[in-house]
């Protein structure tokens, strides 16, 4: 089956606490990886949290190591893909389309924007 939301796709965090509050509802980022077995997502920007790493030192002698911020995953139902043409959060529908390619035509899965008809 097609992924609806894949790497490098715009989404919007559509779920959280409003970023009045500190949280992250209402931003857009791109998505750096999908984890498809836990159904989530890493998005840019998104769901920073802060991690403790153990000191220790690399092969050339460098501190490694400290208090780093990094982004954690968020559920896939918690984020939506972003329209190009109307920059906001909609759902995702398929088309099929049959693809010719050497006189052999394959049906093919079109990503398609559910509030604007439009191919994504």
């Amino acid at each position: 089956m097609g992924a609806k939301i894949k790497k490098g796709d715009l989404v919007q965090v559509i779920t959280g606490a409003k970023q009045e509050r500190g949280g992250d509802r209402g931003k857009q980022g791109k998505v750096l990886r999908v984890f498809t077995e836990t159904n989530r997502v890493l998005v840019e920007g998104i769901n920073r949290v802060t991690k403790h790493t153990k000191v220790g030192q690399s092969q050339r002698g460098t501190k490694t190591g400290g208090i780093e911020v990094v982004e954690a995953p968020i559920h896939v139902s918690n984020v939506a893909l972003v329209d190009p043409s109307t920059k906001k959060p909609t759902r995702v529908g398929f088309r099929l389309e049959t693809v010719e390619k050497d006189g052999v035509s394959k049906a093919v899965r079109v990503r398609v924007s559910k509030a604007s008809g439009k191919d994504i």
